[in-house]
């Protein structure tokens, strides 16, 4: 069984943030684990199972998890949150790996900080093509976050048990590992008044929605000769209005952007490749670090 974290708190930039830690400190790589919008660190829990004794740090980024729900959520706050608690908790020799948002946050943290880094796992990070950023972006405009249809998210449940039966049978969590969405419900609700509420309050997370606007950072992608690897998932034309969040947003393009980039396609796979294939995930962690595998070698 895999050991319980430490749980552990950092204020940078005046947000308190919270963070999971596995391993000795003193064990080298250091593997930084990055959640999406809406998520939290604990949805990396079977991941962190996979990969031995290593040593794991995982953070609720802010507005998410046990963090402080603390705006604004522009995408470029969320990188410099990232690149001010790796400094804060002087992290060197880092493994970096960043699923959706995460990704992008990692991207700005290495671009600012590139000598903590070591090598990047970019896990269909929400990195669009110029075409992209110079129209609407990844999804469509709206006037304020309580006008994104996220806002509207189920916020109060009366257990956690009830949060995963809701979820079990609805796409795209019925892809998903059930582990994972057993982590995700359990540490993605708050109590609060004799029940439980998101832990990313929905209109937080229709306002990080929204922060992606302008979050266009090709330019720090030039910059990062770290080895980066991206994981692709399959990619479909997403039609006026409807938002779709299992289609991956990542550029076709993007690791050809990087001056030392690799590009692994996963057509079977959704945007939550982590919450799917958390096995997939941990042997590619493994195999960037040089450590032997604790499960087959990655598809």
């Amino acid at each position: 069984m895999m050991a319980a974290p430490q749980h552990k708190r950092v204020t940078v930039r005046g947000v308190d943030l919270s963070y999971f830690e596995w391993g000795e400190a003193e064990r080298s790589p250091c593997v930084l684990l990055v959640h999406a919008t809406g998520f939290h660190a604990r949805c990396w829990d079977v991941v962190v199972g996979a990969l031995g004794d290593m040593r794991v740090v995982a953070l609720d980024q802010r507005g998410h998890g046990r963090s402080s729900k603390r705006g604004p959520y522009a995408w470029q706050e969320f990188g410099a949150d990232l690149g001010a608690f790796v400094q804060a908790l002087e992290l060197d020799d880092v493994i970096g790996v960043g699923h959706s948002m995460g990704g992008h946050s990692l991207v700005q943290a290495a671009s600012r900080h590139g000598c903590r880094f070591a090598k990047l796992l970019l896990v269909d990070p929400v990195i669009l093509d110029a075409e992209s950023y110079a129209g609407r972006g990844h999804h469509p405009t709206y006037a304020s976050a309580e006008e994104h249809p996220v806002a509207r998210r189920r916020n109060r449940w009366q257990s956690q048990q009830e949060m995963f039966e809701r979820f079990a049978s609805r796409h795209p969590f019925n892809l998903w590992q059930r582990e994972v969405l057993e982590d995700y419900c359990r540490h993605g609700l708050l109590p609060a008044n004799g029940a439980w509420e998101l832990a990313c309050p929905p209109l937080v997370e229709a306002a990080i929605y929204l922060g992606s606007a302008g979050s266009d950072i090709r330019p720090a992608i030039a910059t990062l000769s770290h080895p980066v690897r991206v994981l692709r998932a399959h990619r479909k034309k997403e039609r006026d209005g409807e938002l779709d969040f299992s289609q991956s947003p990542t550029w076709e393009g993007l690791a050809a952007a990087f001056p030392n980039g690799e590009d692994v396609h996963l057509p079977d796979l959704t945007h939550f490749i982590p919450m799917q294939r958390p096995d997939l995930v941990a042997g590619h962690i493994l195999e960037m670090a040089g450590e032997p595998p604790t499960t087959s070698p990655p598809d």
